[in-house]
């Protein structure tokens, strides 16, 4: 697991960091919510580890929930949370760490569409205190379901 930089290369997220994904999917198989996990394109190659949740922990309105988790060397990130819902809708969110032109390097894209964006801080931008804070945001969504 790669600490991340204080200045990384503007405009790059550099390459996965396969150590911190393999950190973050030991603590996603522990986690109750989640009931499968998978690297794609495979688990030699990990670009993205993909989570799907427990379909069983949602109302009947939510026909499926995933995470998706990009972790790159440079300490760049993404942890992208969808519900695919029963009237084809989309409803999703992302935490964000990388260099762009719409505003901070970390921040944090909008519920229902993820088309808002707002700053975010946090703590710490260590991958398990990062996976904390969105999976504590992800339980409050399923609970305000109820």
């Amino acid at each position: 697991m790669s600490p991340p930089p204080e200045n990384s290369a503007a405009g790059s997220t550099g390459p996965p960091d396969r150590q911190t994904l393999r950190l973050l999917e030991r603590q996603l198989m522990s986690d109750p919510l989640v009931a499968e996990t998978r690297f794609e394109p495979d688990s030699h190659e990990p670009r993205l580890l993909r989570a799907l949740l427990d379909a069983g922990r949602y109302p009947d309105v939510v026909a499926a929930a995933r995470v998706d988790v990009r972790w790159f060397t440079t300490g760049d990130f993404s942890i992208h949370y969808f519900e695919n819902r029963n009237d084809d809708s989309l409803w999703e969110c992302r935490w964000d760490r990388h260099p762009n032109a719409h505003n901070d390097r970390l921040h944090f894209h909008e519920p229902p569409t993820g088309a808002e964006i707002s700053d975010l801080d946090l703590h710490s931008l260590h991958p398990l205190d990062v996976y904390s804070t969105a999976f504590e945001a992800i339980e409050q969504r399923i609970e305000s379901l109820w």
